[in-house]
């Protein structure tokens, strides 16, 4: 199934997520190291009164973040067009929408947005610290780890799911962008779905 980027935006909700799949050398190396067929997953908050957002985390800084005014690195609240336009136009990244099949109530919608006032401008961690967290986050016999001195982008999303009672609470660092591609087994709570993959035309 495919979309346009319009249509697209039109359609998105809040807990929606957007997977994006490039083919630089980081990309791939992502890729590789989570074994998964995409590199960066962002989460939509849809408002009444705001344009359509994005919620991930990156290294760039090329937009402004809605939430701060300013331009940084890390965990960012984006325009969701502007952000999908970025990371197709200047990183070359293919596009899906994931639509959530849930109900989402002004609950979920405030958990969001707490997550994204205690989150936004989280460091995006290094490329060995990435490596590393990911490894631990497979350890079973590691104590869970609630703080996120730095945090990944599906590590944004995760986190920002358990607070809406989405996902049960485990360590963030146990998610990568592959776990919300629809080959991978993501459990949510309450007879939450997410949909199959749309291709977006950018």
């Amino acid at each position: 199934m495919a979309t346009t980027l319009d249509e697209a935006v039109e359609m998105t909700r809040t807990g929606d997520v957007w997977v994006f799949r490039g083919r630089s050398a980081a990309d791939r190396a992502i890729q590789a190291m989570t074994n998964s067929p995409v590199n960066h997953v962002g989460m939509a908050i849809v408002l009444d009164d705001l344009p359509p957002l994005m919620w991930h985390a990156e290294l760039g800084k090329s937009l402004e973040d809605m939430w701060a005014g300013t331009h940084q690195r890390g965990a960012q609240l984006h325009d969701l067009r502007d952000a999908v336009v970025t990371w197709h136009d200047k990183y070359g990244q293919r596009v899906w929408l994931r639509q959530l099949d849930h109900v989402v109530t002004r609950e979920m919608e405030d958990a969001a947005l707490q997550t994204v006032a205690r989150l936004d401008g989280t460091p995006f961690p290094s490329t060995a610290k990435l490596a590393s967290r990911w490894l631990r986050g497979r350890l079973p016999s590691r104590p869970k780890d609630s703080s996120l001195e730095s945090a990944f982008c599906a590590e944004i999303v995760a986190v920002t799911y358990e607070e809406m009672g989405l996902l049960p609470r485990r360590r963030p660092n146990w998610y990568d962008p592959g776990r919300f591609w629809s080959g991978d087994d993501l459990e949510l709570l309450g007879g939450a779905k997410l949909g199959a993959e749309i291709a977006v035309t950018v």
